[in-house]
């Protein structure tokens, strides 16, 4: 052997060498692994981004377990903080959309919002002072500003119709990540939950970086996005009534159903979000066809079950099982709901964070008025039924506001409405309306099995699987499609097809 030649085995016979090698060896793997991080599609580093920075709004603002053990930990009231820094969250909300105009100031933005909350989160490792409040805001308001912000990477990373997906995996693995935080706030200390979400601010301040800051998405080019500013006002006006309403049970929740189980802080810091996870994935999981209005009817019972049961029940373990996953399972399934109705009114408006941002604050306004409501309650000593019938309350105008709300929705977003004829049609219909396809013969053979598909409500992803082929290529040929038959949309192939259909019969 060549003297300048090493065998592999040397190394391991120096200590420094090993050593060396093996920090080597991690920093290789490390640096692969960002790599392959880095190199997500803006979808999947947008989802990460938001997950991340979530879970730490989640886990400590905005009634989290981090501020609550770290006030409880000082012997400060954590209640008048966490209320205090979700109105502040809700003013972000609403003042993103004035703040931000572009993809370029949406990610500056963020950028800037995620930097606040991690310096407004080592404040709290000092004793506590009347910094603790200005961080507390300050990060809160900032970051409900990066929450709308965000808006324009749901809209220009996912297509339309495939939102539900997007939010379903941002609020999904936020909570994920939640109740990790929770569990090491409560069962390691205050100060171990708040630089794990420390951490992961860092890590969301990072991803940030590798968003895209150009503006991608094209100006509004179709009649129904030109008129977009005066179509979509009613419409959300009236998704926001309803929202803030329904979300009068979730601030009721906070001040009323969780305090009675504190007890059990083992149970409580892990199952907790558990119903509304599972909820949300099981609502992702259904089929297109599904008539989803059925299950919106059964979550607004199962609310109203919740309370029921916490007013008759006892404080055991088998009583928060049921209570928490009859409310969680609800609020998962509304929460999808309007996240995703709100990712598809993007498409009809010029500044995604100001829709987005006015959804999201409804909700906010709703837990934050639940909450006073019920804190106001707890402070009198009311009896055990008023906050119970109060949620009933909630519950039954919730149910008279639902079926309007269905059809100023319907009415707006055209696409969901026709999906849902398509798909209420028998089935020999709609296999006939989807040959009707084979009479355009500007479409090649791949573009009408693309169009086919889409007829039949399936995802860019769904649509890829089946043809063997990347999504990229399904966007592309459903672009040719849209561009060789002078439509614009999903709705206007369907009408087109139904058009055919009925003047061929």
């Amino acid at each position: 052997m060549d003297s300048g030649e090493r065998h592999p085995c040397t190394f391991a016979s120096s200590p420094r060498l090993g050593y060396s090698q093996s920090t080597a060896l991690v920093l290789v793997r490390w640096e692969e692994s960002m790599a392959r991080l880095f190199a997500m599609n803006e979808r999947r580093l947008s989802v990460v981004v938001l997950a991340l920075f979530s879970a730490w709004l989640l886990a400590f603002p905005f009634e989290g377990q981090i501020l609550h053990a770290l006030a409880g930990s000082v012997g400060a009231e954590a209640n008048q903080l966490a209320l205090a820094a979700i109105a502040a969250n809700g003013a972000g909300l609403l003042s993103s959309g004035f703040l931000v105009k572009s993809h370029r100031a949406a990610r500056r933005l963020m950028l800037c919002a995620i930097a606040c909350g991690l310096a407004a989160s080592a404040v709290f490792f000092f004793p506590l002072s009347f910094l603790w409040v200005v961080a507390l805001l300050v990060s809160s308001c900032s970051m409900g500003a990066c929450l709308a912000a965000w808006g324009y990477y749901f809209q220009s990373g996912t297509p339309p119709n495939e939102r539900i997906n997007t939010a379903a995996d941002g609020i999904v693995w936020a909570n994920i990540l939640m109740i990790g935080l929770n569990m090491a706030a409560i069962h390691l200390s205050p100060y171990a939950g708040l630089g794990l979400s420390m951490s992961m601010l860092a890590a969301a301040f990072l991803l940030a970086l590798r968003l895209p800051a150009h503006d991608s998405v094209a100006p509004p080019s179709s009649p129904m996005r030109a008129q977009a500013p005066l179509s979509v006002a009613r419409p959300l006006a009236f998704l926001c009534l309803f929202v803030l309403i329904i979300t009068v049970d979730s601030g009721l929740m906070y001040q009323v159903l969780n305090p009675a189980y504190a007890h059990h802080a083992w149970l409580t810091s892990w199952y907790w979000a558990v119903p509304y996870i599972v909820a949300i994935l099981v609502m992702k999981g259904l089929p297109r066809q599904t008539n989803r209005a059925y299950i919106l009817y059964v979550a607004l019972a199962m609310i109203g079950f919740s309370f029921i049961a916490f007013m008759i029940l006892d404080r055991s373990a088998a009583s928060y099982l049921l209570v928490n996953t009859l409310m969680l399972g609800a609020c998962g399934v509304y929460d999808l709901f309007w996240w995703s109705i709100l990712g598809e009114m993007l498409e009809l408006g010029k500044n995604p964070a100001r829709i987005f941002g006015i959804g999201l604050a409804a909700n906010v306004l709703g837990v934050l008025l639940g909450s006073v409501l019920g804190r106001a309650m707890a402070s009198a000593g009311a009896p055990g039924p008023q906050p119970t019938l109060l949620a009933l309350a909630v519950v039954c105008v919730s149910l008279v506001l639902l079926p309007p709300l269905h059809r100023h929705l319907a009415a707006l977003l055209k696409d969901h409405a026709f999906l849902t004829v398509l798909a209420s049609l028998p089935p020999a219909q709609h296999s006939t309306i989807a040959g009707r396809l084979a009479q355009f013969e500007s479409l090649s053979e791949r573009e009408r099995q693309v169009a086919t598909l889409l007829l039949q409500g399936k995802t860019y992803r769904a649509i890829a699987g089946q043809l063997h082929i990347s999504e990229n290529t399904v966007k592309t040929h459903t672009k040719n499609i849209y561009s060789k038959l002078y439509i614009q949309s999903r709705a206007e192939l369907i009408e087109l097809a139904m058009r055919e259909d009925s003047g061929s019969s």
